[in-house]
Parts: structure tokens; C-alpha cells; sequence
């Protein structure tokens, strides 16, 4: 049975000049997979018959009038806007129509919408957001990357069940290794949540590696890297801002003089294998892993590649059951799975486009 992917058409900062050649593009890829792009009917309608693909059949317009902004309060977006194009591409996945949706808009209501329109999997407090990071041995899958700012070590544990299976069934890694991340690789060292995080996973029944610092991120130290919202946030907007800083460096550099410029020359193949290696692109799209259905975040100023990339990853999690598998998972976990120890504050997504 082909699996159709929802998408928020109208999301992002470019909306369908993007998302629907990137939709097209996916499909002449994935002859077996299906799309619905979700917003005003007219206007999708006329972009879409401006392009040219042997793929369209497989394209489906869906009708919604509104669009939430990407600043828009999440809590406006839940109340206020019932027929966003992203609350609607999220009712089918609720209703089965679509197996997952994928929405380059605003973080904190995509959220807030798909928490709300989906709920959570049994045994899961708070869905977290994961994605994946380029090392030097392949990827690392880190979560949570901004979604809960504030964890208490079962929702950290619960973080770790959901990373390993979305792991094991993407990545066809049985069982992936899981790094708690810390200030050092101690068991005495962190906070007292980290402690307790690391005598819990250490008993949890999974493949935990130990504690992990900043560089073993990229090392690809473990196949699964933890944390709370926070850090997981400021570390991922670091890691962006050394890689852009470290881009003009070499740009300014190998532009200083005519020497430089001959030099550019001659490493133009490098530069382009070592740009392409580390492209964000290839990486687009963040799973919120806990809900009841697929959901994928892509970066709201995506282009068409890096579009059509998150798309990839919403098919590849659908078609590989990974809701089956955190479920079970989890259920064979129950007695992490504690609400009535969580923080009463409410979960805050601090992604920047959010």
C-alpha cells in the first residue's frame, strides 16, 4: 500500500515556490509514495500548473483558508486557526488519510497543534524533537533539540526509548548506543537530573554508552545522543554558527589576493566534496517522536532540496513503522513512563522559527 505524506503547503518562509517543486521532486523519486498538499485550493492550483513533472498524478490538492505565521503565538494558531493548512495536514494524519505530515512552519504551533490533535503514545509524558547530525563516522540522532526545556530523568529515559527505536528502524540499527550528554564523561559529574538520568538509563535495558561531552557529538561516539530542550537547542544553533563562521573564513581567505584566488582553484573539487559532506540540506527535517502519528519539522527557510530531504525522512519513518516500534518500546518499559513526576511547567519550543 503506497504511503501519502501530508504537507503543510503554505509553511516555511518560502511556502509553495518551494514545497510543491520539492513535492514533485520527492515523488519522480519515490514512485510508490503519494503527497496531499494542504492549503488555499486556487493559488496551489495555479503553482502547481506552472510545473512540469511525470509526477503530478501522485500530488493531491487539499483545501485549507488559513496559514499560520511563522511568529504567530502557538497558542493563537491552536484556538484561533481550526483550518490552518497546518492543522489540516495534521487531521489526515489523524484520520488516516495521510501516515505522516511534514510542515516547514512555525515550530512552537506545529507543536502545540500535532500534541494536541494527536496525543501522545502510551507511556510518553512530552514528545521531544530529534533530529539527525553529520560525524565523523556517518550520524548521530539528538534529542531533544528544543521541544522541553525542563526534564525531569524519566522524560529524559522516555527521550532515550523513542531516539533508540526511531534509530532501529530508520537506520536498521538494532541497538544503537545512547550517550547521556554532559559536562564530563563521570558518573559524579552534572547536575543532580543528569545523575539520576544516568543511574536510570543504566538500568533501563538499553545499549547506554555512559555520559558524553560536546565533541563526542560529532565524533559519533554513540548512535544516540540525550538531552533536555535546552541545551539540546543551544548546542545545535552553536554547532550551526561555528560551521557558517568557519565557511567565511575559508571564503575570505581563498579571496585575499590573486595567490589565494589560484590556490581556490586548484581545491575547487575539495571544497566542493568537504561543502557537500557537511550541507545542513542533507540533514533537513526534525521527527516530533512521541506523538501518534509521523510528524517532521523541516527549517522554515529551506529550500527546495533541503524540503524535499524532510520529506524523505517522513516517508522513511512511516514506511519502516516507527510509531510501532517506540510503542512497544515503551510498553516494554512501563515503569519510566511516569506523569505525575513531570515539572508543571509547560513545554516551550525555542526553536528560532518557531
Amino acid at each position: 500500500m503506497p504511503v501519502t505524506v501530508a504537507v503543510d503547503a503554505m509553511g516555511g518562509d518560502h511556502g509553495p515556490s518551494v514545497t510543491l517543486p520539492a513535492a514533485l521532486r520527492f515523488l519522480e523519486a519515490n514512485p510508490d509514495a503519494r503527497l496531499i498538499a494542504v492549503g488555499p485550493e486556487a493559488p496551489l492550483k495555479a503553482a502547481l500548473a506552472k510545473l512540469r513533472s511525470p509526477a503530478k498524478a501522485r500530488l493531491a490538492i487539499h483545501p485549507a483558508t488559513e496559514v499560520v505565521e511563522m511568529h504567530e503565538p502557538p497558542a493563537d494558531a491552536l484556538r484561533r486557526k481550526k483550518d490552518s493548512s497546518m492543522r489540516v495536514a495534521i487531521n489526515l494524519v489523524k484520520d488516516g488519510t495521510a501516515q505522516a505530515c511534514v510542515s516547514a512552519g512555525n515550530t512552537g504551533a506545529l507543536m502545540a497543534i500535532s500534541r494536541f490533535v494527536l496525543k501522545t503514545l502510551p507511556g510518553v509524558d512530552r514528545p521531544a524533537i530529534a533530529s539527525q547530525l553529520p560525524t565523523k563516522k556517518g550520524v548521530v540522532t539528538v534529542l531533544d533539540l528544543g521541544a522541553n526545556v525542563n526534564c525531569t530523568p524519566e522524560q529524559l529515559v522516555q527521550f532515550a526509548v523513542m531516539g533508540t527505536a526511531l534509530v532501529a528502524a530508520v537506520d536498521g540499527i538494532e541497538r544503537p548506543t545512547v550517550g547521556l550528554l554532559n559536562i564530563g564523561e563521570e558518573d559524579i559529574k552534572g547536575n543532580d537530573v543528569v545523575k539520576e538520568t544516568g543511574e536510570r538509563l543504566r538500568n533501563a535495558g538499553l545499549n547506554f554508552y555512559g555520559n558524553v561531552e560536546g565533541d563526542d557529538i560529532y565524533m559519533g561516539t554513540t548512535d544516540v545522543v540525550v538531552c533536555d530542550g535546552f541545551v539540546g537547542n543551544v548546542m545545535l544553533k552553536t554547532s550551526e554558527g561555528l560551521a557558517q563562521m568557519l565557511y567565511e573564513f575559508l571564503k575570505t581567505e581563498f579571496t585575499r589576493n590573486p595567490l589565494s584566488r589560484l590556490a581556490a582553484m586548484l581545491a575547487y573539487p575539495v571544497l566542493m566534496a568537504f561543502k557537500r559532506r557537511i550541507d545542513p540540506r542533507l540533514y533537513n527535517g526534525a521527527t516530533l517522536v512521541g506523538l501518534r502519528g509521523v510528524v517532521v519539522k523541516s527549517h522554515g527557510g529551506a529550500d527546495a532540496l533541503a524540503f524535499q530531504n524532510a520529506l524523505a525522512k517522513a516517508h522513511a519513518e512511516a514506511v519502516s513503522g516507527v510509531l510501532e516500534r517506540i510503542a512497544q518500546r515503551m510498553a516494554a518499559m512501563p515503569a519510566i513512563g511516569s506523569a505525575a513526576t513531570a515539572p508543571t511547567s509547560k513545554p516551550t519550543a525555542v526553536l528560532p522559527d518557531a
